[in-house]
């Protein structure tokens, strides 16, 4: 969804979070969550791995930004359109984690 149309107060399912559509909220499922609550607190690298480990494919990098816009977001911060988040991850990974 477009981050500046989240309303907090109705997210309910994946696609209701910031940046993520349909293919998003699937990668979401593949990866064991159930619902947007349970993104708070896990790490948005930890995912892209192991996004990439179970599909057996080196995904964009971008995909990082939105893990990171959307638990951010869950973790109470404003929706923000993922690649407002670019910089961070590039230092992230510049640096080791």
């Amino acid at each position: 969804m477009n981050p500046h149309k989240v309303n907090r107060a109705r997210v309910r399912k994946f696609t209701d979070l910031p940046n993520v559509g349909k293919a998003m909220a699937d990668d979401l499922h593949l990866l064991g969550f159930h619902s947007p609550e349970e993104l708070a607190g896990a790490c948005p690298f930890a995912m892209y791995d192991r996004l990439c480990q179970k599909t057996g494919v080196r995904h964009d990098p971008c995909v990082i930004d939105v893990f990171i816009s959307i638990t951010r977001f869950m973790n109470g911060e404003p929706p923000r359109p993922w690649w407002e988040f670019t910089d961070a991850r590039k230092h992230a990974l510049a640096g080791g984690r």
